[in-house]
């Protein structure tokens, strides 16, 4: 592979014009389809917006991890210190050729720098979201809270982003990028809630409970997926023909370590993989149980609503473990791992999105204190 030097800030300018450009495009759209429209429905739409393109992301991120691509250009912010792979052609084409199965290929080197596009059009989004509703929050009775704290994430998630690539995968930092992705998508959808001030009429007191069980259970996932430990535990519900196989948690869960290694620089064993694997087997039963008792709260309401989201979040629940099992049973199909994360992504929206509605104040109502908003919604 050809020397890189890891970071290179010299296509940094080249790659904020072309990401302003790429986010010009979605924001042109919706200024003009909701033109005259009054400053509440142009901020619905707005955050609806960028909590589409962020679940996108996610998903695309995992799509980037799950085809090997993460290194497909080693260095960041550019690729071989350019904008795109087209200006890095003759680099790429010799990384390829020194290592024919590396990581570095023409395919990867687009994938990884999709991805990277994608989420600084996503940062500009979010940058837009974040000063409009700043300048309408006096107006509009709202508070902009979410979304300045959703921009002054998207500075951290870019961090844990180049550390991906600089410590070459490492597994903390990668589990991070997912959960910091999550988070993301948590904070845009809460501030989509503040703005559309949508009150429940009986609201689950379980909902932030079941939001915490599920991102749990995503931290195990990411575990999962960045070890390559799906695969560890054959066949199911028993874990290599056993119910309780030979396990090593100590080195499964040894969080400062190099990709592959266990503690001591030694490869990493595989009852460590087991461990890790079936870690995130015996969470899923919780997850599942209190996702199913909040669903079968929500259903017994005589809101309309709450029925929505008990029929929508029971209907994720489905698709997670049938894609979940087809993770393992088909030997980790490319289209059912992204059908899990999505799933997931899907499942902390919803929950947020439950959870804010849960303690939301109908429109027209004063908000309480900036003191008290920030206790009622802690």
């Amino acid at each position: 592979m050809s020397a890189v030097p890891s970071v290179n800030l010299a296509p940094a300018l080249e790659l904020l014009a072309l990401a302003t450009v790429i986010a010009a495009l979605p924001l042109a759209v919706w200024a003009w389809r909701h033109r005259g429209e009054g400053a509440r429905s142009r901020l619905v739409a707005l955050a609806g917006l960028t909590v589409f393109l962020t679940a996108d992301l996610i998903v695309f991120g995992s799509f980037t991890r799950l085809t090997d691509s993460g290194l497909g250009c080693p260095d960041w912010p550019g690729c071989y210190g350019a904008a795109s792979p087209l200006g890095a052609a003759e680099s790429i084409a010799a990384a390829q050729q020194a290592q024919p199965s590396g990581p570095v290929t023409f395919t990867k080197a687009w994938i990884e720098m999709v991805h990277r596009y994608l989420a600084m059009t996503v940062g500009a989004l979010v940058l837009v979201q974040a000063v409009l509703a700043w300048r309408a929050r006096r107006a509009l009775g709202v508070t902009a809270a979410w979304a300045c704290a959703a921009l002054g994430w998207v500075v951290v998630q870019g961090l844990f982003g180049k550390y991906t690539v600089t410590l070459k995968l490492y597994p903390a930092i990668v589990t991070l990028h997912l959960l910091g992705g999550m988070l993301l998508l948590g904070l845009l959808v809460a501030q989509l809630e503040t703005v559309r001030r949508l009150p429940l009429a009986a609201p689950p007191r379980a909902a932030g409970v079941v939001l915490g069980l599920v991102l749990m259970q995503i931290a195990l996932g990411g575990w999962v997926s960045t070890n390559y430990a799906v695969l560890a535990c054959r066949g199911f519900p028993q874990c290599n023909g056993q119910w309780w196989p030979e396990m090593d948690f100590a080195q499964g869960f040894a969080v400062l370590r190099e990709l592959g290694r266990g503690r001591g620089e030694q490869f990493l064993p595989f009852p460590a993989l087991v461990a890790i694997q079936m870690a995130h087997r015996l969470m899923a039963w919780v997850v599942a149980a209190a996702v199913i008792a909040l669903s079968w709260r929500l259903w017994r309401t005589a809101d309309r609503t709450a029925r929505l989201y008990a029929l929508l979040i029971g209907g994720l629940l489905v698709l997670q473990v049938a894609s979940g099992l087809s993770n393992v049973l088909l030997d980790w199909p490319l289209a059912a791992a992204l059908l899990h994360s999505a799933c997931a992504a899907g499942l902390v929206g919803l929950l947020v999105s439950l959870w804010c509605r849960s303690r939301a104040t109908p429109v027209g109502a004063p908000l309480p204190a900036q003191g008290q908003f920030v206790r009622q919604h802690a």
